[in-house]
Formats: C-alpha cells, sequence, structure tokens
C-alpha cells in the first residue's frame, strides 16, 4: 500500500477493528493532527514555547498545552460513543471557538508585554501612532513578565471544541465501535497523546527559535517573552476578527484551494492555514525579527554610553 493509501485507510477505518487497533489508530492519527499546521495548537504551542526560550520550557508548554486538548477530546470521544456528539454536524462552531480562543490569547499576550490581562490601545484606535510606539519601544522590555505557562492547559480545552477531519474520525467512527462506554474516552485521550507527542518535539524545536546569537542570556529571555507577547496578543486579536467574520459570513470557513495533498490540514489553502501562516509565520517570526533589532539596538546604544 503506497504512503498516500496509508493516509486513505487511517482516515476510513474499516470494520471489525480490536479496541488495541482502534487505540493505536487515534494516537497515529493524533501524530498527524500534531505534526501538521493546524491553527489551534501551532499558534498557541509557539507563542508559549518561544516565551521560554529553552528546550525544557517550549517541551511544557507543548506537554501542558496537550494536556488540556486530551482532556477535551477524552470528553469528545464519549459523547460521541453516546450519540451526542451530533451538535458537530449541525452547528458549525468554527466561528465562535475562534473569538473565544483569541480573546484567551491577548489576555495572556496583555499580562506578558503589559502586566494587565485587559489592555486596550485606545490611543492607537483613536489615531495617536506616534505615542503608543514610543511608549512601547521605551517601557515593553523593562514591564515584561514571565511567560504563564499554566494558561496552556486552558488554551487546550478550549482549542479542542474546534472540530476538523481528525476529529471527525475518532468522534463519529473509531468511538461508537469501543464496545463499552468504560473505553470510550480512550480513542480520544489517545488522539491527544499523538498530538501532544508532535507537540513537545514542535514546542523544543520553537523554543530554540528564540536562542539567538549575541543577545546574551537576559538578551535571549527577553526576546522570549516579547515574541511571545505579540504573538499571543495581536494573533488572538487576528482569530477574533477571523471568528466574528466566519460568525457573520458562514461561507468564508468553506473557502479552499486545494493542494492535491490528501493529508488534512495540508489539503486545502483555507482559512485554518491561512490563521496558521499569519500568526506563526507573519507575527510571530515578524516579532522576534523585531525583539532582535530592538534589543541589539538598545544593547548598542548602552555600550555607546559606557
Amino acid at each position: 500500500m503506497s504512503a498516500w493509501g496509508w493516509v486513505e485507510w487511517l482516515l476510513n477505518p474499516p470494520q471489525g477493528l480490536s479496541l488495541g487497533m482502534i487505540l493505536l489508530i487515534s494516537y497515529v492519527l493524533g501524530l498527524l493532527h500534531g505534526a501538521t499546521p493546524d491553527e489551534h495548537t501551532w499558534p498557541i504551542t509557539f507563542s508559549y514555547a518561544v516565551g521560554k526560550y529553552s528546550t525544557k520550557g517550549g517541551m511544557k508548554a507543548g506537554f501542558l498545552f496537550s494536556l488540556g486538548f486530551t482532556l477535551q477530546r477524552a470528553l469528545l470521544t464519549t459523547l460521541g460513543f453516546l450519540g451526542l456528539a451530533y451538535f458537530y454536524q449541525k452547528y458549525n462552531l468554527d466561528g465562535p471557538v475562534y473569538v473565544v480562543v483569541g480573546i484567551v490569547m491577548a489576555i495572556a499576550g496583555s499580562y506578558i508585554l503589559k502586566g494587565k490581562y485587559l489592555h486596550l490601545e485606545l490611543d492607537r484606535l483613536l489615531g495617536s501612532r506616534t505615542h503608543g510606539r514610543a511608549a512601547e519601544r521605551k517601557n515593553i522590555y523593562e514591564q515584561l513578565r514571565d511567560v504563564p505557562l499554566k494558561m496552556t492547559i486552558v488554551h487546550g480545552l478550549i482549542a479542542g471544541f474546534g472540530f476538523g477531519a481528525y476529529a471527525s474520525v475518532i468522534t463519529f467512527i473509531l468511538a461508537p465501535r469501543v464496545g463499552s462506554l468504560l473505553y470510550a474516552p480512550l480513542p480520544g485521550a489517545m488522539f491527544g497523546l499523538g498530538t501532544m507527542t508532535m507537540q513537545i518535539i514542535f514546542g523544543a524545536a520553537f523554543a530554540n527559535l528564540a536562542r539567538l546569537k549575541g543577545l546574551g542570556e537576559e538578551g535571549v529571555k527577553r526576546l522570549g517573552a516579547a515574541t511571545a507577547g505579540r504573538t499571543l496578543y495581536y494573533g488572538g486579536l487576528a482569530f477574533v476578527v477571523i471568528g466574528l467574520l466566519i460568525v457573520l459570513f458562514p461561507t468564508i470557513d468553506y473557502l479552499a484551494l486545494s493542494t492535491g495533498v490528501p493529508i488534512p490540514n495540508l489539503d486545502a489553502v483555507d482559512v485554518g492555514l491561512v490563521l496558521v501562516l499569519t500568526v506563526v509565520g507573519g507575527i510571530g517570526i515578524g516579532s522576534m525579527i523585531k525583539a532582535y533589532r530592538e534589543l541589539n539596538s538598545i544593547s548598542s546604544a548602552t555600550r555607546a554610553r559606557s
């Protein structure tokens, strides 16, 4: 069987599977979910992992996020076994989930950047760009707070309510076949553990992006915190905007350009992939470059004065 054939088999598992095989398939689907660019996992893991600026911290960020995600997925497959997950088939929850995830991201980012769990830049909204930028350059690295890793569990619980192709398989195909309510949470738990495995690996990789040369340990710490804060804050606002647009105009969520790759999260350029690229690739990497330049400038100015 070809590689694509195996993927097709995993997404459409046959009847008569043993409980062990169901759990193995659930775990492999979790690996695929964690390895592919998913809007409910990558932006959050990237933000927190980079903020901890170390392999250990990044792995912890991936673990804690996936822990909350795993708990929610175990609940989801239990609902699937009981036939109570029908609302996912009836209603599109992507918009509301994006909005809630975005709000929580923005709250966490606001805390890191401003020491407040809610900060609206009213001066910028009213048109005063100069004041906001000057204040940010002057104060951001003096008032940065440590990245609150415990928030990742909350993110995981919320993000788990997002639904896609992988969740459909474990909820509507695998969960009803486990044979007993006692086993119903297991496909979701195994799926979450598969996602956790990949998120720990990616968390470590993301964290090491922050370890740029020439800044010193304190500089790397500040770069990581600034990148995490900006990514969570502005990325969260992006999630809220997209979520509201989907609520108001649901057809947006169904717009997609096929890539020809038969793997969910890679099979089309859609809203989810655009969010990943915007938050991680645009806001995240852009924030890291911005912080690196600012910290180098600050360091040069300090050396010049001394």
